[in-house]
């Protein structure tokens, strides 16, 4: 796969100041900054309803095996 070196980061850079301008650049990281906390929130909280989900489709079925080993 590729990866980003020193090089193509400072072209990026450059071109994100020449686009945005030295007075938005700052609100721009930071807007970019909060989307990416929010998304990883959000994932982090369907993961973790997931995995509840799984726990009890996983906890169910073991109540039906026990229920059948009864009869």
């Amino acid at each position: 796969m590729y990866s980003i070196g020193i090089p193509e980061l400072i072209l990026i850079l450059v071109i994100a100041l020449v686009v945005f301008g030295p007075g938005k650049l700052p609100e721009v990281g930071k807007a970019i900054g909060k989307g990416i906390k929010e998304f990883k929130s959000a994932a982090d909280a369907k993961e973790e309803e997931t995995t509840k989900t799984i726990d009890v489709t996983s906890e169910a079925k073991k109540a039906d095996e026990d229920k059948e080993e009864k009869k």
